[in-house]
């Protein structure tokens, strides 16, 4: 239960529980704050860590909940905002951006009909750009839920990949 110093209501019993299993998994230790916020993002269907998520992981590893937000804020694979069920990361890297990753993101666009930080109508997609996620050997790279995807030149490429998606 989240103290009263914390904003946001207390934790459903449920949740709760899982995200104690996570900190177990990585021994309570706050030295691995990014797995253990990947981890509890995972068991958001919307792929994000919500506030009063992140005050309780902050409360049970005894640290400020500003060392929770700079990590989210800091990482592009994490996120404090709710997304689609396929959020769809372009990489911005410049081996990249050298390898046409603005082609890659205009086709995403014009297929789904939104910009970045958008999510399709339906909410299966979000578009993000991301900082580098070391898959410059696919370049031009797209992440989708922690998958790297690449090169991904044409257009009918990413039309298949993306209605291959369930």
């Amino acid at each position: 239960m989240l103290n009263n110093d914390s904003p946001g209501s207390p934790l459903p019993d449920g949740l709760q529980a899982k995200l104690d299993l996570v900190l177990e998994a990585h021994d309570y230790d706050a030295t691995q704050i990014v797995g253990i916020l990947l981890d509890a993002q995972e068991l958001n269907e919307l792929h994000y860590v919500p506030e009063p998520v992140s005050y309780y992981l902050a409360e049970r590893l005894k640290m400020p909940v500003s060392g929770i937000f700079d990590c989210l804020s800091f990482y592009s694979e994490l996120s404090d905002k709710p997304r689609a069920k396929y959020p769809l990361q372009v990489c911005s890297s410049i081996a990249c951006r050298v390898n046409q990753s603005d082609s890659l993101a205009s086709v995403l666009k014009e297929l789904l009909g939104i910009d970045f930080g958008e999510t399709t109508y339906d909410g299966r997609f979000t578009l993000e750009k991301a900082t580098c996620f070391g898959a410059c050997d696919r370049a031009p790279a797209l992440r989708i839920n922690g998958q790297v995807y690449g090169p991904l030149h044409s257009r009918e490429e990413i039309a298949t990949l993306l209605r291959g998606l369930d």
